[in-house]
């Protein structure tokens, strides 16, 4: 990606919404760079009107004329920091939104082919390294280029010849910077990976933290911790070394230069051709110009660091969704009755569904059984469009859901699962999700319903009371009765059920299936289970093993057939009787 391509993006989606304040740093950046070539040029009356030449009412004006451009540089450098600061953070935090927004579009194929870890350091970790980017370079085209125009006049109006032997070896530092840019964009490309693998180490550890201390391995994940980031910190060095060496050189050119026009400059003055005035502003002139060359020279090494994290950023926001709303979407189908025709679906290599097909009438409950793996879970990601099958159809009322609008389409659904999300939020807020118009006494008919009222009465601020991260305040039953109150909350006509009441105990889950027994009438509900009692009562059931249906029917049906239903059954009522006793 050129250097071209990133700057016209920067600058159209996030850079040009903030022109009015740019162009009023920009001014500000202006005056304070011409203030540099101002302060040079009054050094020349300073020597030799005052200190050489002893006069009392030039004292005066040159002492404010130099108060003056020091009060205006300092004026105009505090506007256009605060103003750069500004722009820089909004900037920033423009494209974290936009970034986070993008990746919650991508389906689920991508981020299961993207650790967590790697995807908060490119939201959190290579934005932020943008953020003194624009500063610096806005800075360069402002400030620092008026103030090397400004003061290279002043050095050329004072003695042509001294400003060439200044400037002399400039050309020599082309190809070493060149070729220290490539080394810092390498290094700081592999920093920002490096620092992916660092996130990614510490998110696992943290919600590992339990299996950690109990296998004891703190100290196996402290190595391999220590180890990325050791890496990290070599390549950082390495950058900064690289960036360190552009402006290093300059002042080595500076040295030479300097030493070429003492030397020259000298005798001209010892022969009376020259005065002190007109060295020591020309020497003033040259010091200063540097200093912006140097600045200007540590923006082409900051360049390079930010160019590595924005072509990381870009490269994500190129991933385009592959699961969107039609151009024209078809209406909502009103039967909402669910057939999965034929259907093939896999995880990257890996196939997990072969050719399934089963339908589940609208207004029934229809339950999906069988062993782990058999991809029972996988049918609720194809019909919510979590993922889309890789042939054969998912239909909703006879229509193919890929032609429905994506938003409507998942509005369809109610959704309890075993692995029930929380946020770090009010119990209150876990619930309503955002639901506005929520009346008291519709909120107090779903906390009775799903059983909530029991847990929340015990909490310090009741219902207010914050769920925690990842819902780590409330017990694997709590968290699900959260789950549960949602999906009554919700309303939605299709309710999916992923072992809805794995975590409660026995007390509980008999309130709660009573509680989703009155959920269930009217839609069309599918439910997967592992402790086969808890469908006995379903409309049908679907037996699934390795990603087809074996067989399908009532729980009588099933059990006479004396198949792979009637085997689990017998295999788990077995094992409940053993526990039992």
């Amino acid at each position: 990606m050129t250097n071209g391509t990133l700057l016209r993006w920067i600058w159209r989606d996030y850079l040009r919404p903030h022109l009015p304040t740019l162009a009023v740093a920009l001014v500000l950046m202006t005056i304070e760079g011409g203030t540099q070539g101002a302060l040079s040029y009054l050094i020349q009356p300073m020597f030799d009107k005052v200190f050489v030449g002893g006069s009392a009412s030039a004292v005066v004006w040159v002492a404010l004329a130099v108060s003056a451009v020091f009060i205006l540089r300092a004026s105009a450098s505090f506007g256009q920091r605060v103003l750069m600061a500004m722009a820089g953070e909004r900037v920033v935090a423009a494209m974290q939104r936009d970034l986070l927004a993008h990746l919650m579009m991508l389906e689920l194929g991508f981020h299961h082919g993207q650790s967590p870890g790697a995807l908060i350091e490119r939201v959190r970790g290579d934005t932020t390294t943008l953020r003194a980017l624009w500063s610096s370079m806005l800075s360069a085209l402002g400030r620092d280029i008026v103030a090397l125009i400004s003061l290279l006049g002043v050095a050329i109006s004072i003695d042509w010849r001294w400003t060439l032997i200044a400037v002399a070896g400039a050309p020599i530092l082309v190809l070493p910077i060149v070729r220290l840019q490539k080394v810092v964009r390498r290094t700081s490309r592999a920093g920002r990976e490096t620092a992916s693998r660092i996130t990614t180490r510490l998110d696992e550890i943290f919600h590992g933290i339990s299996t950690i201390q109990l296998t004891g391995t703190e100290r196996r994940e402290g190595a391999r911790f220590g180890t990325d980031l050791n890496h990290y910190v070599r390549a950082q060095i390495r950058a900064e070394a690289g960036s360190a060496g552009i402006p290093a050189m300059m002042d080595i050119v500076a040295a030479i230069g300097f030493a070429g026009v003492l030397v020259y400059g000298g005798f001209q003055i010892i022969r009376g051709e020259k005065t002190v005035g007109e060295f020591m502003s020309f020497f003033t002139a040259i010091a200063l110009v540097f200093e912006p060359l140097r600045r200007l020279g540590a923006v082409s090494g900051a360049w390079q660091v930010a160019r590595a994290s924005l072509e990381r950023i870009r490269g994500l926001f190129d991933v385009r969704p592959g699961i969107v709303t039609p151009a024209s979407p078809a209406p909502l189908p009103r039967m909402l009755g669910i057939e999965m025709d034929a259907v093939h679906f896999g995880y990257g290599s890996d196939p997990v569904l072969h050719g399934l097909s089963f339908t589940a009438e609208a207004g029934k409950t229809t339950a999906l059984v069988g062993p782990s793996g058999a991809g029972k879970t996988t049918v609720f990601s194809l019909l919510t469009r979590l993922a889309d099958p890789q042939g054969g159809a998912v239909r909703i009322g006879g229509q193919d859901i890929r032609t429905l609008d994506l938003r409507g389409l998942r509005g369809l659904f109610s959704v309890v699962s075993q692995d029930t999300a929380l946020f770090d939020e009010t119990i209150r807020d876990n619930i309503l999700l955002g639901q506005e118009g929520v009346s008291a006494a519709r909120l107090d008919e779903v906390l009775d319903a799903a059983h909530i009222r029991d847990f929340v009465a015990g909490l310090p601020q009741g219902l207010d009371t914050p769920a925690g991260p990842r819902g780590s305040g409330l017990s694997g039953g709590q968290r699900q009765r959260v789950a549960i109150a949602r999906a009554l909350l919700r309303d939605a006509p299709i309710l999916l059920l992923d072992e809805a009441t794995s975590a409660l105990d026995a007390a509980s889950e008999t309130h709660v299936q009573a509680a989703l027994a009155r959920l269930q009438k009217g839609r069309t509900t599918l439910v997967i289970a592992h402790r086969l009692s808890t469908i006995r009562d379903a409309d049908k059931i679907v037996v699934m093993e390795r990603g087809r249906v074996v067989d399908q029917g009532t729980h009588e049906e099933l059990i006479a057939r004396s198949g792979l239903y009637a085997e689990l059954y017998r295999l788990q009522f077995r094992t409940e009787g053993a526990t039992a006793t």
